[in-house]
């Protein structure tokens, strides 16, 4: 079974992380949500308090299939964090998948990832970003997928899906959820 990665800092966008997280599950996936905060709490950018499954020093040195990074205004507390630099370079080295939504990308372009590959990213990550193809809704290359917000968050999470299961289970999950 594949596993996941999804890192939350304080400000997470929560329908950028959650959704995909649901959706992922939902396929079977193991998803283990961590908190950069030890007390394995992440409060989002709308308020929202999620419980994650637990802390990153607890499950930093793990192997995973794909680490998933959302966006929102907790983006500025993953790229803080030397740890979430480290896993997703390791990550990288390693030619494990690595996925960023929203603001997210501007992680892998500080940790060197994202030099002279295809990317997305959110309107506002522009100006750090500048090969950013902002028309692009999802946008894979090599094992680096991204996508644009929380509009594409649900078309993300069924992307996820079929890269680490099969297109069927996301087109499957999909009419489940009469997207």
């Amino acid at each position: 079974m594949p596993t996941v990665l999804v890192l939350l800092a304080d400000g997470f966008e929560e329908i950028e992380a959650l959704a995909p997280v649901d959706l992922l599950r939902r396929a079977g996936i193991e998803v283990t949500v961590a908190s950069l905060n030890e007390n394995r709490h992440a409060t989002g950018r709308s308020g929202i308090t999620a419980h994650a499954d637990a802390a990153l020093s607890a499950v930093q040195a793990q192997d995973f299939d794909l680490v998933f990074l959302p966006g929102g205004a907790g983006v500025k507390n993953l790229r803080a964090d030397a740890r979430v630099l480290e896993i997703a370079r390791r990550q990288h080295t390693a030619g494990r998948w690595l996925a960023a939504i929203c603001a997210a990308p501007t992680v892998l372009h500080d940790a060197g990832l994202l030099a002279g590959r295809r990317y997305t990213a959110h309107f506002s990550v522009a100006n750090e970003l500048p090969a950013i193809l902002a028309a692009e809704r999802i946008v894979t290359d090599g094992k680096i997928t991204t996508s644009r917000g929380a509009g594409t968050a649900v078309e993300f999470g069924l992307h996820l899906v079929a890269l680490l299961s099969t297109a069927d289970k996301a087109t499957e999950i999909s009419k489940a959820i009469c997207l």
